[in-house]
């Protein structure tokens, strides 16, 4: 058994929609970071830099935090959506080290200085807008020729598609993007991410 603890960011929704893909249980512990649960001492004991998701699993006690890790470990625990032979593998992992490095860190500041920030700041504003489109552009020429981001579904979809799908959020339009846009509505259209998406409820 699981125990997640997690928020609906999409850092949260990629373990949501990877638990439900691999088919494992899990308990849900919602920790709302808008009322700094992320910073009681309980939770910094399982997560010591106070962020939003981590797991714990009961069946082996392993602890891990950072959601590209906890992509990784349950996709090795289940053999599922991670593929072994070397070219695949590491394809999965350099476009997994992309959302982690480039997409996450990206459109998390757009959003935060467009929507978030006590003051507008034109000059972050445009940055982060301007390198978010920039994004949506290597990603659209990846998808341009796969149906997924790598050979076949996995994780590295799992970690991309709930920050591009967020889209229509941060005020954003993927009509200059087609193959990403048909990729959002191809991967939104699973059930296990449709269920995953959902969580916390």
């Amino acid at each position: 058994m699981i125990d997640l603890y997690t928020f609906t960011t999409p850092n949260g929704r990629k373990v949501s929609l990877m638990l439900e893909e691999v088919g494992l249980d899990y308990n849900v512990h919602k920790i709302d970071i808008t009322k700094g649960e992320q910073f009681a001492p309980e939770y910094i004991a399982i997560n010591p830099n106070s962020k939003i998701p981590a797991i714990v699993d009961r069946d082996t006690n392993i602890t891990v935090f950072e959601s590209g890790a906890i992509l990784i470990y349950l996709a090795q625990q289940t053999g599922k959506l991670f593929p072994t032979e070397q070219k695949q593998h590491f394809q999965v992992l350099e476009w997994l080290m992309f959302q982690m490095g480039s997409v996450g860190p990206m459109f998390g500041q757009y959003n935060h200085f467009n929507r978030f920030a006590p003051e507008k700041i034109p000059y972050a504003i445009e940055r982060y807008q301007k390198e978010t489109l920039r994004l949506y552009g290597v990603l659209d020429k990846q998808l341009s020729e796969r149906e997924f981001i790598c050979e076949d579904y996995s994780i590295a979809d799992i970690a991309t598609f709930p920050w591009v799908a967020s889209y229509e959020f941060m005020g954003l339009t993927l009509d200059e993007h087609p193959h990403l846009k048909r990729w959002v509505e191809t991967v939104g259209q699973r059930p296990a991410v449709q269920r995953g998406m959902k969580v916390p409820s």
